[in-house]
């Protein structure tokens, strides 16, 4: 009993340490509802209603939609070294970074923003190339490095990310993306969850209450 008790108290303190750390949030815009865990950064990232992203993840100019799901040690955009110069190493261009001695201070081109469409799940320990635009819908499988833009409503997974498949038929994809049921308001959304679960019993609710409108 006495060592139940002390392994549920290590567990209760190890999450709140986990917890105290806090996360480093700068010229960022979250939306109702969103949650960022501890010990993620984010850098001039937009992020929309009903979206998180789990701990210790890193996301660098990057638009983010609603209802996004991102595990932790996600890592999304960042800072590009310029291989096209003569060396790589940040002593030859301007900015704060790890390295204090300047030999010169080049300017750097200007980081792609990063597009993160609606309802996108990323897994665990995912690394998105900065620049690249991700479909709405779309799965990232943990561990992934996804290089490329990703179609919506795809699963994509390895290194470099692949398609795997298209979460439902292609007929019920074009159709989710014609309803966007992200934008809708809340009282439709509580309406039409209960087919949550049945894609094309969702649809066809949501075409009634259209008609209805």
């Amino acid at each position: 009993m006495r060592s139940k008790i002390r392994m549920r108290f290590l567990y209760l303190w190890a999450k709140l340490l986990k917890k105290i750390r806090g996360s480093a949030i700068v010229d960022t815009r979250l939306g109702k509802d969103s949650k960022v865990e501890a010990g993620s950064h984010l850098v001039e990232v937009l992020m929309g209603s009903h979206s998180f992203c789990g701990y210790d993840c890193e996301i660098y100019h990057c638009d983010i939609g609603k209802f996004c799901s991102i595990g932790n040690y996600v890592r999304i955009g960042g800072s590009r070294h310029p291989y096209e110069w003569v060396s790589t190493s940040p002593v030859f261009y301007a900015g704060r970074d790890s390295i204090k001695e300047k030999f010169s201070e080049f300017a750097r081109k200007e980081e792609p923003k990063t597009y993160i469409g609606n309802d996108v799940w990323i897994g665990e320990g995912a690394y998105i190339k900065a620049g690249i635009s991700i479909g709405d819908g779309s799965v990232i499988g943990m561990g992934s490095v996804v290089t490329k833009n990703v179609e919506p409503y795809t699963i994509v997974a390895g290194n470099p990310a692949r398609l795997i498949r298209y979460r439902f038929e292609k007929s019920i994809c074009k159709e989710l993306q014609k309803i966007e049921w992200w934008n809708l308001d809340e009282p439709t959304l509580r309406k039409l969850s209960m087919y949550i679960r049945e894609p094309e019993k969702f649809i066809k609710l949501y075409n009634e209450m259209k008609k209805e409108m």
